[in-house]
């Protein structure tokens, strides 16, 4: 998909577009410094870098010192999880991936005008992830024990008791109405959430 919407950007006169892992991505952006930075949220790997919190990093990597580095985000509409952290990430642009492709260069032109885009078809998606139930501490709970983590070990991770994680991963159930910790799992997976 990299290739392909270098190859589609690459047809504009105006926009110059490199294609690059996130294994690639910090290093690629401080030596590219680019304008836009344009990230897939729900690709696994964007995914977990935007979890761990370094979706930013990388942004700011692509920034360096002189430059201000916009962050554009392909994101479907009915996984609010990605939209919310794109948001957290401080993305400056969202496109749909459902868009038709003049819209993504459209929204590229206008983040690298350092201007907000934000696809007309992700209304209702951003109402959604306003309404995410879970903190964002549950959230970390919560994607340890999708990880496959036991109680003792995700309070190991996150440096607290195995009663406060029993807590939280009861929590948890609760507010998404799921019966049990895996079904907690599957509805906030199907969600976006983790």
């Amino acid at each position: 998909m990299r290739s392909a919407l270098a190859s589609l950007l690459g047809t504009e006169p105006d926009i110059e577009a490199a294609a690059c892992s996130w294994r690639d991505a910090r290093s690629r952006a401080r030596s590219l410094q680019p304008h836009v930075c344009v990230v897939d949220a729900d690709c696994p790997a964007s995914d977990r870098v935007a979890r761990k919190g370094e979706l930013g990093k990388i942004v700011a990597s692509a920034s360096g010192e002189n430059s201000d580095c916009g962050l554009l985000v392909l994101v479907n509409a009915e996984r609010p999880g990605p939209l919310r952290r794109a948001h957290e990430a401080r993305a400056l642009g969202y496109v749909d991936k459902d868009a038709p492709p003049q819209r993504l260069i459209e929204a590229i032109r206008q983040v690298a005008r350092k201007e907000r885009y934000v696809d007309e078809a992700l209304g209702y998606g951003f109402l959604q992830a306003a309404e995410i139930p879970l903190t964002q501490r549950e959230l970390g709970v919560l994607s340890l024990a999708a990880d496959g983590a036991s109680i003792p070990e995700i309070a190991r991770t996150l440096h607290l008791s195995t009663g406060t994680i029993r807590n939280y991963l009861a929590s948890i159930t609760r507010k998404t109405g799921a019966r049990n910790r895996v079904d907690a799992i599957r509805i906030s997976q199907g969600a976006g959430w983790v």
